[in-house]
């Protein structure tokens, strides 16, 4: 069997990305890969959304069996957000997302990525649903596109966010005018999360 990792040349970064593993963290992330689990740890940027894909069409490409992904994230960008949001619809295995801590923002929008019934979450995990924000600058003619870009992107949040939920989009838009907090119990009855799970056992 052709060993791809050596046989096909390195990109620089991940040569520099070897370097800074740990002797530690080389078995963990062997590990992780065989147990078909991929973590979303921190800031949504746009290095981790690469990470995170890589790994995703790397475990798609080795096997169709089902792929855990576990999500704790404060958020941060959503364009990267929506790189893994795709790629986790685009991918052809099963995939289980479990929210863990807090699933925040742009966590959010990955966390919807699958169906209902495929979410899960911790009985500790917190939710935030809010609208998008940005830093705006430049000449008035910058700040109107910049402007126009981000009330496009609310709009495309709160239609996303409606279907995967079932609530009405008026209602997304209200409730996401300021930061909307949800328990585990109140992100069920919102229709964000599927079933609490105390155990691996659970993820069925």
């Amino acid at each position: 069997m052709t060993n791809y990792a050596t046989a096909l040349p390195r990109l620089d970064d991940e040569e520099e990305d070897e370097k800074t593993k740990t002797p530690a963290s080389i078995p963990v992330d062997r590990h992780l890969f065989d147990a078909r689990t991929v973590l979303i740890t921190g800031g949504i940027t746009q290095e981790l959304a690469r990470d995170v894909t890589a790994r995703l069409f790397a475990l798609a490409q080795v096997s169709a069996d089902p792929i855990n992904v576990i999500v704790s994230s404060p958020g941060g960008h959503v364009e990267s957000g929506d790189m893994i949001h795709d790629a986790i619809r685009f991918i052809r295995p099963r995939v289980r997302i479990l929210g863990m801590g807090w699933v925040a923002s742009a966590g959010a929008l990955i966390y919807v990525s699958v169906p209902k019934e495929d979410r899960f979450c911790t009985p500790n995990t917190r939710f935030l649903l809010h609208q998008p924000s940005g830093g705006t600058g430049g000449p008035a003619t910058d700040i109107e596109i910049q402007a126009r870009e981000i009330i496009k992107m609310r709009d495309r949040l709160n239609h996303l966010f409606s279907v995967a939920t079932g609530q009405p989009i008026e209602r997304i838009a209200k409730d996401t005018d300021r930061d909307y907090w949800m328990s585990p119990e109140e992100a069920i009855a919102y229709g964000l999360v599927g079933s609490v799970v105390t155990s691996v056992d659970q993820l069925a």
